[in-house]
Formats: C-alpha cells, structure tokens, sequence
C-alpha cells in the first residue's frame, strides 16, 4: 500500500505551493478586515448612503444606488490580494488563464454579486426597519428560500458566464452510457441531454466530475481536464463520488448546515451590532442598525464568525467526503475493474495535477483542508473492500460484481 506520493522535485513544489496559498488566506482575511474598517472610519458608506438618499425616498431605489458604489468599492479595494491569488496559480502552473480573461471574470462575478447583494440587501433592511428586535430571524426566514433557489439556477444563469458546455456524447459518447449505467444503479434519471463537458481547459489544469443543480436542473458536468489526465474508470470513480454528494442526501444537508450557521451568525451580529454601533456610530456617521450605513459593519462581523467557524465547517466536510468516497467505490464495483486500484490511483492524478502536498500538518489539515488528505483517501481507497470478508456494503445494498461490457 503506497499511498500518495510525489517525486522530490514536485514535493518541493507542492509544499511552496501550499504554503503560499497559506500565506495569502491569512493576509486576505487580514487585509479584508482592514478594508471594512477603513470604509467605516472614513465615513464612506455614510457617504454612499447619503447619495443614495438623493435619488429617492423609496427604499428599493437607495438600495440600487447604494449597494453596488460599496460592494464595487470593498472589491475594487480587495484586488491587491485577488491578483496575488492568480499570480501565485499561474506561477505554479495551476491556472493557464491570461490577465485579460481572468479581469473578464471578475467583472462578471461583479455583476452576479451586486444583483444578489442588492435583492438581499433590500431585504435585510426591511426587516431591520420592520422587525428591529428579531429582524435576524425574519432574514434568515426570507434567506433560506432564496439558497435553495440559487442552487437550482446556479447551474443555468451562472456557470455557463464563466464556461463553455457542451453534451458529452457528441465527444464521448461511451463514457456517456457508463455514466448513465452508474447512475442507474444509484437510482438517479438523468438523460443524456443533461450530461456536459465543460471547457476546463481554457483555465485551468485541474481535473473534476460533478453533478449540480436540483430537481429539473440537476446535470453531470465531466471536465475536458479530466478527460485528457484520467481514464474512462477513473473519471466514474470521480462521478461516482460526486453523485455520492447527492444520493446521500449531502446537498440538503450542506444547505441546512450552512442555514444552520447562518441563523447563527445573524443572531451574534444583531446582539453585538447594537454594542458596535452604541460605541462607534456617532464616530462612523451611523444612524443605527437600519441604516444602510450599517452594513459595511455588519459585513465585517459575519467575516470573523464564518473565519473562526472555519474548522467546524471543514471537520463536517471531510465528514461528507469521505463518505462520498465511500460511496463511489461501492457504486462502481462489479461495473469498473479493480475499483479500489482505479480509485486510488485517480487520487494520484488529483494530487499531480493539483499540487496537492502529501503530508500536511495536523495543523494544516485542521484549519485549511475541507477534503480529507490525499494519503488518507488513497489508503482508504486501496483498502476498503467489504465484498471479500463477506459484508454488505453501506450505502449501496444492491450492488453485486457483474462482468464488465
């Protein structure tokens, strides 16, 4: 059992990598923080909000007004760390995207937040104005409909702003039936029509299989990157994990736990923004927590509570993951040969092509990795096999060995 491994000079490169990438996670946190401090002492957004005003005493108006001079101010103001964070991928070969369509990118990620800043936005004050004593509840009830709805349209309206997609039988026409053939023994319809190949490679060098979307907008995406670094078996191993995502139930769950943490969230920054605003208000210009003023103070509470709730998130990813590992191996045994063998080794690819570093620190994996370790994953892959100790396996009860077509 070999684990995960890189030669010498790609282990070197792949810890400079990581470490880099470390750097820079503290720094922008840092650095973003600043940001919102600076544009509450220099009484910025008191002065948006005071532009705003002038176009109209209708709320929704100040808000369109309001919300896109702050947000393209905090971004515009973040860039330094943005444009570090693209250096560092194309300096270790992550990415292959130039400066031109990367600034594209970030332009149209600009305009898809500003539309959703602005519709919460809207909200979020109504109910402060509305509801101020439990205007975080009434948020959270009117949020919670809108996450679930952004993840059935995601994959319409965003994605394809940032990727091509194509059907993957017009180039991969096999690869196309074997996907059907495992999603049907997970007990998943998805017709071929809604089976993509994006164009990855224009990009970026990383390798992904995915399913997204809910309900009628649920498709399988299989990267183009994939398809040129890993074999047929290996790319079902990869679905086979990312359908895991769904048969499991982890889609619902990630959005109730997400919820879960927001309601959180909301209710800490409604106790603490009414102390910060006693202290501070008159010194920032702010009139009071509904006041759009406000929100720049807001956003900086709710990026401490998601930095410090990072571990807890991560240790219920790695949770989710590696139960979709699981699942990937049982879904295709029987269909794809030597699965834990496949497996293993397209976790090898993944960590090649990604720079992965083979031996994070405890301290590391607690705080940065969201995905168990590679070695981990490898390991487990090569030794997970309950079929010859004469056990069920866990998740897929029908699953039987069947001669490979």
């Amino acid at each position: 059992m070999q684990g995960y491994t890189l030669t010498p000079g790609q282990e070197a490169q792949a810890v400079a990598y990581a470490q880099a990438e470390h750097e820079l996670y503290f720094v922008d946190f840092t650095y973003g923080l600043l940001v919102l401090v600076l544009l509450l002492q220099l009484r910025v957004a008191p002065a948006f909000r005071d532009w705003a005003a002038r176009a109209g005493s209708n709320h929704f108006v100040q808000t369109i007004v309001f919300v896109p001079l702050i947000l393209l101010t905090m971004d515009i103001l973040s860039l330094p760390t943005a444009i570090w964070g693209h250096r560092l991928s194309l300096k270790y070969q992550q990415s292959i995207q130039g400066w031109g369509s990367w600034l594209a990118d970030w332009a149209k990620g600009e305009a898809v937040e500003v539309v959703i800043g602005v519709l919460l936005v809207w909200i979020l004050y109504a109910a402060i104005r509305k509801r101020p004593r439990n205007w975080w509840l009434h948020f959270w009830v009117a949020a919670v409909p809108l996450i679930i709805l952004g993840a059935v349209v995601e994959p319409l309206i965003v994605e394809p702003l940032f990727y091509k997609f194509t059907p993957l039988e017009d180039s991969q026409p096999h690869l196309t039936e074997r996907i059907e053939q495992v999603a049907g023994r997970a007990g998943l319809e998805i017709p071929r029509s809604r089976i993509f190949n994006m164009n990855a490679s224009a990009k970026t060098k990383s390798v992904n299989a995915y399913v997204s979307g809910l309900g009628a907008t649920k498709r399988v995406v299989v990267w183009d990157t994939s398809l040129r670094h890993m074999t047929e078996d290996e790319i079902l191993f990869v679905f086979g994990h990312e359908m895991g995502h769904y048969v499991l139930g982890h889609v619902l769950e990630g959005i109730v736990f997400s919820c879960g943490l927001l309601l959180i969230f909301l209710y800490a920054a409604f106790r603490l923004l009414h102390w910060m605003l006693a202290r501070w208000g008159e010194t920032w210009a702010i009139r009071g927590a509904d006041d759009l003023a406000s929100l720049p103070a807001l956003l900086l509470l709710l990026t401490v509570f998601s930095f410090l709730f990072t571990p807890l998130s991560n240790v219920y990813s790695r949770h989710l993951e590696h139960q979709a590992d699981q699942y990937g191996l049982e879904v295709i045994h029987g269909i794809v040969p030597e699965a834990p063998v496949v497996a293993a080794h397209a976790f090898q690819v993944l960590g090649e092509v990604d720079l992965e570093e083979p031996n994070p620190s405890t301290a590391v994996k607690f705080w940065f990795y969201n995905h168990p370790p590679l070695d981990e994953r490898m390991r487990f892959a090569e030794t997970y096999d309950p079929w010859s100790q004469g056990r069920s396996p866990e998740f897929v009860k029908s699953s039987v060995d069947h001669a490979t077509k």
